[in-house]
């Protein structure tokens, strides 16, 4: 039987390498397919995301053999480091962390990963209708952008509404809510329209609606946007629009130093050779008593199996016997939403100097939102800015240099002419990475939950599904992945 070869070190950390804390990794042993590899386990594992690797921690630690199969050269799905031709990471994926999303917090903390406050120091940007406006994220307005008095009031009004109607949303069942059927055969832009009606306030509710999902509200079930922010808790605190979208207090509050992916690099080293990279699930094939799974240069037999990648991606399989129709159907009705993250780094984080925080809120260009991606060191200046829902897929087939130049633009616009000539410029496009194909999360549109939604999380005979999309709490974060790992493992455990 051919031997699997051992991944390098630097192959292993998907080029993290130069961060401090990646340098602790002085031994790794993950496995890369080669040919005609065969393998046993308790638990074959489809990805080697943040949710797969944490149900494999936990089902190792329980005693169990695993083998987790990951399609790309490196861990961490939608969580990836970026390097720097001068040196360092920025984040091309998940990168925030903030209050209640404490599953990530604490298996951060068990490999000593630390996390640093996102920059959040000076004025926010408001650019609407060709006007640039400074604005205070202290005063009584906090981090609202400063537009007119009606829009405002009428804005305020619909959070109010948003967050007591999720207050309705059973988290773990969103479609057995009173008036799910109701809210389920709407659209997002169909709700605002009603009741958004000062266009200033429909203004603020897209660039929250793209940046939140990376989806336009046209494309949303209004009960879907009403589980996201019923997720956005835990247990003891409901979840709210405005810890979804703020800084400070909310979903963007900390980063990583070393950048997210060194927690699902860390992870995959504690399990050594058995996480394998490169190899794409093919089939997952019921045998008897058990399952095969086939992946490139590898066969996996194994009681049951853990998928735990997003559903479009996992729709990609092929499954012997079939899926029931309610899942492969459910599958197909989980589209990605479309995102890319264009970083400019420059020596300084210059926007600093002029009292400024880096982060704006645009009603016009390619960047309607932009954050200081700079590390805790300020030793470099990065400026983060998302490409999102309609704007990102009129980019899909534009050139890196076409993208660049009209990412600079926005950036000159909104920081001056220093931002037209960075040091260096990166992309990540998700809608473009072959097992991704969109990002951050997967999106439901009217008539999905309630009619196919009790299928996302029930397994299939021995084959059990994890992933954020399936989590009750933080679904399209972080967070949401390592709980659906955890959740997945008992599952499994409890089923072995």
């Amino acid at each position: 039987m051919a031997r699997e070869r051992k991944l390098s070190r630097r192959s292993l950390l998907g080029g993290a390498a130069a961060t401090a804390g990646a340098a602790a990794l002085t031994a790794t042993t993950a496995g890369t397919a080669s040919a005609a590899v065969t393998r046993t386990a308790d638990v074959a594992i489809v990805g080697a995301g943040l949710a797969g690797l944490t149900a494999a921690r936990d089902l190792v630690a329980a005693g169990k053999s695993v083998v987790v199969l990951e399609a790309r050269d490196r861990v961490g799905g939608r969580v990836l480091g970026l390097n720097l031709a001068g040196g360092g990471v920025t984040e091309g994926g998940g990168e925030f962390i903030g209050p209640t999303q404490d599953r990530i917090r604490a298996l951060a903390d068990s490999l000593g990963v630390q996390t640093f406050t996102t920059y959040n120091t000076g004025n926010n940007l408001l650019y609407k209708d060709g006007k640039r406006t400074p604005y205070a994220t202290d005063g009584i307005l906090g981090s609202v952008p400063p537009i007119d008095a009606a829009g405002l009031a009428n804005a305020a009004i619909v959070q109010a509404k948003l967050d007591d109607l999720a207050k309705e949303i059973p988290v773990d069942a969103p479609w057995t809510a009173s008036k799910a059927d109701v809210w389920d055969r709407q659209t997002f832009e169909t709700w605002l329209r009603a009741n958004a009606v000062i266009p200033s306030a429909k203004f603020l509710f897209d660039v929250a609606c793209t940046s939140i999902f990376s989806a336009e509200p046209r494309e949303l079930s209004f009960l879907f946007v009403l589980f996201y922010i019923a997720a956005a808790g835990d247990a003891a605190n409901p979840g709210t629009l405005e810890r979804l979208t703020e800084t400070a207090g909310g979903a963007q509050e900390l980063r990583f130093v070393g950048g997210s992916q060194l927690v699902p690099i860390k992870l995959a080293a504690t399990l050594g050779d058995r996480v394998v990279l490169g190899a794409p699930v093919r089939t997952i094939a019921k045998s008897g008593a058990r399952y095969v799974v086939t992946a490139d240069g590898i066969t996996v037999t194994a009681a049951k199996v853990v998928v735990a990648v997003p559903p479009p991606i996992a729709a990609r399989i092929t499954y012997d016997p079939l899926l029931p129709a309610a899942r492969d159907q459910l599958t197909q009705r989980l589209p990605m939403a479309s995102v890319g993250k264009a970083i400019a780094i420059y020596d300084t984080p210059f926007w600093r100097a002029d009292g400024l925080n880096g982060q704006v809120v645009s009603d016009t260009g390619v960047i309607s939102s932009t954050f200081d991606n700079s590390p805790p060191d300020a030793s470099f200046g990065a400026l983060m800015g998302f490409i999102e829902a309609d704007e990102a897929r009129k980019l899909d087939a534009a050139s890196e240099s076409e993208v660049r130049a009209a990412v600079l633009k926005d950036y000159t616009t909104y920081f001056g002419a220093k931002a037209a000539s960075p040091t260096s410029f990166v992309l990540q496009r998700w809608n473009n990475e072959a097992h991704t194909r969109g990002g951050p999360v997967s999106i439901a549109a009217p008539g999905v939950l309630t009619q196919y939604g009790p299928a996302l999380r029930e397994p299939v005979g021995g084959i059990h599904w994890a992933g954020t999309e399936t989590s009750t709490y933080w679904m399209g974060f972080m967070d949401g992945a390592v709980r659906s790992g955890e959740r997945v493992a008992k599952e499994v455990l409890a089923a072995l």
